[in-house]
């Protein structure tokens, strides 16, 4: 496509025809999509229709129960969870339905003090621990759509850091034998959920907490967690099931669960995605938004991911959804090998903060320095009714003027843009943009013909954490005899090629009262000479 330009009349009226030629609405779910400043043309869409044909044959595929992840050989059922009658197994049909009235009925009980603390009082928060899809969705789900004064207060660890630990324990204080604890693991033994878990436990006893009636479990059935949740007989277990993916579990107990605590209206939630599915079903690239969008994704990146996707949300409550698509898209598409092992070096990178803040920091690069992106605008028409004009200025006149502006400005510097426009925005529309979303990660990764559900660079990383500390413990074994001990020394005992993981973790151990010391220069790291103070 030409950079769009606004300099003549000319290219005003052709910028209008393509505009209608390429705007998409759905009148129900009330809901447009714009790829009109998009560098994709009719030729394009022509020339994508066969393409596209077999990706619509996958998703079906996908969706009737074929292994969508190799690796593992599991099915991959999150549309089933928005529609039960979809999923090919009737009993997987009747359990998503009986764990949404389970997670509803559990949620209002809660809140209406029918289940009580071990205090005997009303819960006063929620302490949320998860890592990956497992924070970032449910986190998703309280800055989206949490409403002042309804449900429970939430905090939130999705890390291993210590002093994130620290702080949120604080924060809570004498409450957190009031919290309500949910963890989220699926196998029940990924490392930091049971950290944290760990970590949370030891401070609710003793505080004298009763953690079994104040801890919720979300895992697989059968998981080590699940076992343990059982065993010690925890308030309630929400099933996490083996085929749904964390970056893809926000429509299952991971997002619902959430939702039922801050009194969201979940099965509208529900709905908006069960419609958007509905919806990015059509076998029409034309007709067909997830399509739409995955074909323009496919021209600006030049099928090899060459532009990175920009989120712009000109919505406070969507703060937060760069980041849970940063999950969604980069763990989906991010693959070094295709279908035929291949090597590709697939992805789409993604970043974005919301409008109009992003007015004042990056959208100068965006408009006047490399162009190597496109940006996703996202807006909402709605308007609460609390927020009057002062002085004849009304904030959401200027918010749409921002947006507006700023999609221009990028346009007349030959800039590629999309837009999102919601009539309205509530919990249907959280789950309709979502399953957009969803459904055109699934159609592109398709067309490059790459695994999207399986994420092998992420359990590379597990398993290389796991060799460094095994390799710390060895290390500290070594120093307990209190001998000092230069790197080398250290690195020719342990049998390794090179001393720098060592010098990683000690750096650590002596800058914390952890026992070590060491006597040199910190910047000649051969210099140093590590002990054991106690030995």
């Amino acid at each position: 496509m030409p950079s769009p330009s606004f300099s003549n009349d000319r290219d005003s009226a052709a910028l209008w025809q393509r505009f209608c030629a390429l705007l998409w609405h759905d009148p129900d779910l009330g809901i447009w999509l714009d790829i009109s400043r998009m560098a994709l043309g009719e030729a394009d869409l022509e020339a994508l229709e066969p393409r596209f044909s077999a990706a619509f044959a996958a998703m079906e595929a996908l969706e009737g129960g074929a292994i969508a992840n190799a690796d593992e050989q599991r099915q991959v059922g999150h549309y089933w969870l928005r529609n039960p009658s979809l999923a090919p197994d009737p009993q997987a049909g009747a359990l998503i339905s009986r764990e949404i009235d389970r997670i509803e009925s559990f949620g209002a009980d809660l809140l209406a003090g029918t289940i009580s603390s071990p205090a005997g009082t009303a819960f006063t928060d929620v302490l949320w621990i998860g890592i990956g899809g497992s924070g970032l969705g449910p986190l998703l789900m309280i800055r989206a759509l949490q409403q002042e004064g309804r449900g429970l207060p939430f905090q939130v660890f999705d890390n291993v850091d210590p002093q994130g630990f620290s702080r949120t324990l604080a924060a809570l204080g004498e409450r957190l034998r009031t919290t309500l604890v949910v963890v989220v693991s699926k196998s029940g033994g990924t490392p930091e959920p049971r950290i944290g878990m760990e970590q949370a436990r030891a401070r609710l006893e003793a505080l004298g907490g009763n953690w079994p009636r104040q801890a919720v479990a979300v895992t697989m059935a059968g998981s080590q967690l699940d076992g343990l949740a059982a065993s010690e007989g925890w308030l309630a277990r929400f099933d996490l099931p083996d085929w749904v993916g964390g970056r893809t579990s926000i429509t299952g107990a991971v997002g619902l669960l959430p939702a039922a605590l801050i009194a969201a209206d979940l099965r509208s939630f529900l709905a908006g995605a069960a419609a958007m599915d509905a919806l990015t079903r059509r076998p029409s690239l034309r007709d067909n938004p997830a399509a739409l969008m995955a074909a323009a994704w496919y021209a600006a990146g030049e099928g090899k991911g060459r532009r990175d996707l920009v989120v712009l949300p000109y919505r406070d409550r969507l703060e937060v959804f760069s980041r849970y698509l940063q999950q969604l898209v980069m763990e989906s598409l991010g693959k070094d090998r295709d279908r035929q092992g291949q090597t590709v070096h697939q992805g789409l990178a993604v970043y974005g903060n919301k409008g109009s803040t992003d007015q004042h920091a990056y959208v100068q690069q965006l408009r006047d320095g490399l162009d190597n992106f496109f940006v996703t605008f996202i807006e909402a028409l709605d308007d609460p009714a609390d927020i009057g004009p002062i002085a004849g200025e009304r904030p959401e006149d200027f918010l749409e003027g921002f947006l507006q502006g700023t999609r221009a400005a990028l346009a007349e510097g030959g800039r590629q843009s999309l837009s999102i426009t919601l009539r309205r925005f509530d919990a249907a529309a959280l789950g309709a943009l979502i399953a957009l979303f969803e459904r055109a990660v699934g159609l592109y990764a398709e067309l490059i013909d790459i695994n999207a559900y399986h994420q092998p660079g992420v359990e590379a990383g597990k398993k290389a954490a796991a060799e460094v500390l095994a390799l710390q413990v060895r290390l500290e074994a070594l120093l307990s005899d209190g001998s000092a001990r230069t790197l080398e020394e250290l690195a020719s005992s342990l049998g390794l090629a090179s001393p720098e993981p060592l010098f990683w973790t000690l750096r650590h151990l002596c800058h914390n009262s952890r026992g070590y010391r060491a006597e040199g220069d910190w910047g000649d790291p051969a210099s140093l000479r590590f002990q054991h103070a106690g030995g």
